[in-house]
């Protein structure tokens, strides 16, 4: 029996790892990780079935169950795919909007009004932190939010500390909801964000660590969160939450990828 491996099939391994392991994360952050081990052990039982026994009986059955489980996977993780391509998509815009700023050098002017606008977002996560006055700040970077802001109040304003500390103020009829930043402006506040279905998320997050993680898992936006019980400040990102920063830490990981945009 030949058995040849060429630099073609060490490549196709390669990417089929890689399409697993992606694969693997995504329905990890969404909380169907037992799905995808049952997926990953009906495969195994079909492949040694079909290929390796051959039993053309239960192979035949099998094979009818694997071309209709095909689109009932689609349907099932409907939106891990959506999710999926939304992030390929603004990766691809974020390479091509990278490429023109460079190429028309343009970028000093916005870095400086980026970097201004990061200052006062800081100043005031550290003010609410220090009055423990619960926070949750949604950043846009290339998805767009347009659909979350249309379910808050439009303001359409500068990027203030006072501004946003007064939103956030406790008896403000805005508090609860969450404030959307987006084209270097404050677009929105007291808006609704659809939480997290992730069932690893520790039952002592709030509904702000939980909305903060449902926006990022669905979108490439930045959100911060400042708890109201314990003043400390969080922030997520591509659907992973980083707790109990401080003002510092938000400031460098801000800079990074606001900058970045």
């Amino acid at each position: 029996m030949d058995f040849h491996i060429g630099l073609k099939d060490i490549i196709d391994i390669i990417l089929v790892a890689i399409l697993l392991y992606q694969l693997f994360r995504l329905l990890r952050r969404s909380g169907a990780l037992n799905v995808f081990f049952g997926i990953m052990s009906f495969v195994i039982v079909w492949f040694l079935v079909s290929y390796v026994f051959k039993m053309d009986l239960l192979g035949g059955i099998l094979d009818r169950v694997v071309s209709v489980g095909a689109f009932a996977l689609i349907v099932l993780f409907q939106e891990e795919i959506k999710r999926f391509f939304m992030k390929l998509g603004s990766r691809r815009e974020l390479m091509i909007a990278s490429f023109f700023r460079r190429f028309f050098n343009n970028s000093n002017d916005e870095s400086e009004k980026t970097d201004y606008n990061i200052v006062q977002i800081v100043l005031a996560c550290r003010s609410l932190s220090k009055r423990q006055m619960g926070g949750l700040i949604v950043i846009g970077r290339n998805n767009s939010l347009e659909g979350h802001i249309n379910t808050g109040e439009r303001l359409d304003a500068a990027i203030n500390s006072r501004l946003i500390e007064s939103i956030f103020f406790k008896n403000s009829p805005l508090h609860d909801g969450a404030m959307i930043i987006a084209g270097n402006r404050i677009q929105a506040a007291g808006c609704i964000i659809p939480v997290s279905k992730n069932q690893e998320i520790p039952r002592r997050l709030g509904l702000r660590h939980r909305s903060a993680l449902g926006v990022t898992e669905h979108t490439d936006a930045i959100a911060i969160i400042v708890s109201e019980e314990t003043g400390r400040i969080s922030y997520a990102i591509n659907g992973e939450l980083t707790i109990n920063v401080k003002a510092e830490e938000l400031e460098a990981f801000l800079s990074k990828n606001m900058n970045s945009n």
